[in-house]
């Protein structure tokens, strides 16, 4: 099963270092995120639980003053066995969407690619005042979601896993 968790360039470094990445979420193709987004196509499916985790990144660079502003996601095959529902009710909060617990530590050997925003100014600035923003927005805030939102209209790039030094230069 393909799998998304959401990190920062300072979590990706860190996972480099000891090998494992430290994750709280990770977001896959789940049946309520398949009601939600209303498609069979696999592909589409995948990259609305990508944006899941993208979304996740950033609540995650609002923990974390210090990291650069740009999401960072890393995909990785994972056992089917290796993955657990997430507890909370995803038909019932949009915000847990996609999301699943992996049953332990999450080697970043097993990652098939790393997608993370470009370290272009126009794009840190909108991540930058979505990560500003995120708290007010999950409050019910509708102009700070529309901030968010603005980070949203980035896409995330791919990355090789042999890129992923270049990508933390």
């Amino acid at each position: 099963m393909r799998v998304y968790v959401p990190t920062t360039l300072t979590g990706l470094a860190a996972a480099r270092e000891d090998g494992s990445l430290e994750q709280s979420a990770a977001y896959a193709v789940t049946p309520a995120l398949r009601e939600w987004y209303v498609s069979d196509d696999l592909e589409e499916l995948e990259y609305a639980a990508l944006n899941r985790a993208a979304q996740s990144s950033l609540r995650l660079l609002a923990a974390d003053p210090d990291a650069p502003r740009r999401r960072v996601v890393v995909a990785l095959d994972v056992a089917d066995t290796a993955v657990r529902p997430f507890p909370g009710d995803e038909y019932q909060d949009q915000a847990s969407l996609g999301r699943v617990v992996l049953s332990g530590p999450v080697k970043l050997a097993k990652a098939a690619a790393v997608h993370a925003d470009v370290a272009d100014d126009e794009v840190v600035e909108d991540v930058a005042a979505a990560v500003a923003a995120v708290a007010a927005a999950d409050a019910g805030d509708q102009d700070a979601q529309f901030t968010v939102d603005g980070a949203e209209d980035h896409d995330l790039l791919w990355y090789a896993t042999q890129e992923i030094p270049g990508l933390l230069a």
